[in-house]
């Protein structure tokens, strides 16, 4: 098929999907553009790579902070957009549509802009490195998540780094976390890695060595390692093949970012937890390599508040509710500690977007949450209430989340019921307090 006629085949599929989106819209079907980026893959296969090209493009992906980190880029972006003459423009898939048909969806609307800060699930990455050819690629961490799709994480990490070697000197900038072993032995067959220590604590995820499955080596938190300045999680190594922790160019101190230069910023970000701080770090760092300067992009991250519904306070049952997303044994660890409550939401569900199986909540330091209040919530509430009878958490189960919110109230805006839930409840919460 000639130029001509492959552009022409893409601005049909956009046409078609655009149509199908205001279909959607206006049934009351929802947003639409998980219809609209299907029709128009279905349309035209190749519509992905169509819409990367020409775009300076930079993918961020993870098992945990994909969304987040995205917001912070694209954030930083913008705002750097808008003092250009004319503004370049910048696309994002803001909703968190990260598979190839939420990528298509989100370019397909911003024909024009010259940026792309793109969410990609763990996946997608190896076709988006062929396909869009992206100047940076944003590496968070590889956890156990949804073990009935992903069943086993090194694979992932394997595909990222095959894809890697294959695009060579072609390929990216990958920005990559050098607490997360499986991250780091995926990086280090990029063309240019810079390296981000963020502090990082979950190690449940990295005991053995992705290199050759011999049991990896840590230093005592805090602990000085060939970075100079220790870190809160302990400096990993393997004793056997010697693959280790890089030393890094950006750190996570505390509640600060370090640079490279040794400038440090406060964090000071609009959304709350360490983990947030870590996602700050890769995207300053990220921001930095696709040209803008570090202390006005972190500005920008700043303006961040609820991306995507995650911390967003809204109205349910005529209580406030804080929703507070975490999908796994990783995301519980870091979200547990920021519900400060009484009582405490806690909702889990089971549908295919949060993985079948929910064994993993055994995993979960539930034992902190004695001698608070807890209502367990979600379609699994009974199952979750086994994993708190066994913590000896004192609490109550209420499988519908409205009641459960009704019960656990009242609350004021400044005061709001903490709901920690996994990602449909999650979805459904904010569908019932108006957030979607």
């Amino acid at each position: 098929m000639s130029r001509a006629g492959r552009g022409l085949r893409l601005r049909l599929a956009t046409l078609a999907g655009s149509l199908a989106q205001w279909a959607s819209r206006a049934a009351g079907r929802g947003s639409g553009t998980s219809i609209r980026g299907r029709l128009i893959m279905k349309v035209d296969p190749g519509a992905l790579g169509k819409l990367l090209t020409g775009r300076r493009t930079v993918l961020v992906s993870g098992t945990n902070g994909k969304t987040t980190t995205t917001h912070f880029l694209g954030a930083a972006l913008s705002q750097w957009s808008q003092r250009q003459a004319p503004p370049p423009g910048v696309v994002t898939n803001a909703d968190g549509a990260n598979l190839h048909h939420g990528l298509a969806s989100a370019l397909s609307a911003a024909p024009k802009a010259q940026f792309a800060a793109l969410e990609t699930d763990e996946r997608v990455v190896p076709d988006a490195i062929r396909l869009g050819h992206p100047e940076v690629v944003v590496m968070l961490n590889f956890s156990r998540d949804q073990l009935d799709r992903n069943h086993e994480i090194k694979r992932l990490a394997r595909d990222w780094r095959d894809a890697l070697v294959e695009a060579v000197e072609a390929g990216p900038v990958v920005v990559a976390n050098v607490n997360e072993p499986l991250i780091v032995w995926a990086a280090q067959s990029a063309r240019k890695v810079v390296w981000v220590d963020t502090e990082s604590v979950w190690t449940a995820d990295a005991v053995l060595c992705p290199e050759c499955g011999t049991v990896l080596s840590r230093t005592e938190p805090g602990e000085a390692g060939d970075g100079g300045e220790g870190g809160e999680g302990g400096d990993w190594s393997c004793s056997d093949c010697g693959l280790a922790q890089p030393e890094a160019s950006w750190l996570v101190r505390g509640t600060a970012i370090v640079g490279p230069e040794g400038d440090r910023w406060e964090a000071d970000l609009g959304v709350p937890g360490r983990f947030n701080i870590a996602n700050a770090a890769c995207a300053l760092a990220g921001a930095v390599e696709m040209g803008l300067a570090a202390e006005p992009a972190l500005v920008a991250m700043r303006s961040v508040r609820a991306p995507a519904g995650r911390f967003a306070v809204t109205e349910i049952a005529g209580v406030s509710a804080r929703l507070i997303l975490a999908k796994n044994p990783a995301g519980w660890a870091e979200s547990l500690p920021l519900a400060a409550s009484e009582p405490i939401v806690l909702a889990v569900s089971s549908e295919a977007a949060d993985g079948r199986d929910i064994s993993w909540l055994w995993d979960v330091d539930y034992e902190q949450l004695a001698g608070r209040p807890v209502i367990a919530a979600g379609p699994r509430a009974w199952d979750l209430s086994v994993r708190l009878a066994h913590a000896e958490v004192d609490h109550r189960c209420i499988p519908d989340l409205a009641a459960a919110l009704a019960a656990a109230g009242p609350a004021s805006p400044d005061q709001p019921v903490d709901v920690v839930c996994t990602y449909t409840c999650f979805q459904s919460l904010r569908r019932i307090g108006g957030l979607s």
